[in-house]
């Protein structure tokens, strides 16, 4: 790539200089590559050019060999190849890979509508979608992806819209069977429809000595829903003489949730909400949160990748400090 300086300032006749001119609102001027050149400040530029910002230049008669001031350049040295930088991975750290994300798959009716497409356009994507970032993810080394897939608030919806995703979900768990990750279910099963109810028992049969991820799927699952569950199993053991009042610590609450793994390291929810909208929420106290305007059935690799990336630059210190 043949890497360029351009200076918005009023520059000496290009004719004399042997040099070209770019053809702007402002005079400009192009320096060859390997000029050595002067200046004070600079600010790189995304098409690939370097703009010198208010700066007086002096120029000598050798076709621009040096500008004198402050400070010096080679543009030998300048690597603005953004072409080669759009294919290169982030350079995520091993160590710091997430072991559990949480998933807010939020925006998919938005999607369908910002295309003049059905509500049910966007919803049909989860699947792929989801197959998609599991992939990613086991390449990755993440062992654990909780995906917030229906929550006890979403009966809220239009009859039309419900009966549409529970047909989905039919879909999904069938698709999922076969395709080598386990799959295990949170939230209150006996309101879902008994074909529903019956798919989901086969898949998390079938696919329970599946090695490597586990995706979770939060399915009728609300926070609220979990938190009280789990205090009325621990109730009703104290009552029957299984436990004391004094045996009952966080330790025992974690084992009582519906979710039985490590909480998530990670939270991402797509769509450009922030809020955990009643998802885990004894669960996330230390997790850290990642939202993104990005509707769910754009959330490809790239910006899982951008999403752990920015995670690895925190600071997690769970109520302690380290400075």
């Amino acid at each position: 790539m043949n890497s360029s300086l351009v200076f918005q300032h009023l520059i000496p006749s290009e004719s004399s200089l042997g040099l070209k001119s770019q053809k702007s609102s402002s005079p400009s001027l192009i320096l060859r590559r390997n000029t050595s050149i002067s200046m004070g400040e600079f600010k790189g530029t995304h098409d690939k050019q370097l703009q010198i910002l208010n700066l007086p230049l002096t120029v000598s008669a050798c076709r621009l060999n040096k500008i004198s001031s402050s400070f010096s350049l080679q543009t030998e040295k300048l690597c603005y190849d953004n072409d080669n930088d759009d294919n290169d991975d982030l350079e995520l750290h091993e160590e710091l890979i997430p072991k559990h994300i949480a998933l807010i798959m939020d925006g998919n009716r938005r999607w369908a509508k910002a295309k003049g497409l059905e509500v049910y356009e966007g919803h049909k994507l989860i699947i792929p979608k989801l197959k998609e970032i599991c992939d990613i993810s086991s390449k990755l080394g993440i062992q654990i992806i909780t995906a917030f897939a229906f929550s006890t608030e979403n009966w809220k919806r239009s009859k039309e819209e419900v009966d549409l995703l529970m047909q989905l979900f039919e879909e999904f768990f069938d698709a999922f069977s076969r395709f080598g990750v386990r799959v295990s279910v949170i939230g209150c099963k006996s309101n879902l429809p008994m074909t529903l109810q019956k798919c989901i028992a086969i898949t998390e049969e079938t696919t329970k000595g599946n090695k490597g991820l586990h995706l979770v799927i939060a399915l009728n699952y609300g926070g609220y829903y979990d938190i009280l569950q789990a205090t009325k199993s621990i109730v009703n053991k104290a009552m029957n003489g299984l436990l004391d009042v004094e045996d009952i610590n966080k330790n025992l609450f974690d084992q009582e949730l519906e979710s039985k793994c490590p909480n998530p390291d990670l939270l991402i929810r797509t769509g450009g909400e922030q809020r955990v909208s009643n998802f885990l929420l004894w669960q996330l106290a230390y997790t850290e949160f990642y939202f993104t305007n990005t509707l769910f059935p754009d959330f490809g690799e790239e910006h899982l990748k951008e999403a752990i990336m920015n995670f690895q630059q925190r600071h997690r210190r769970f109520g302690g400090h380290t400075y």
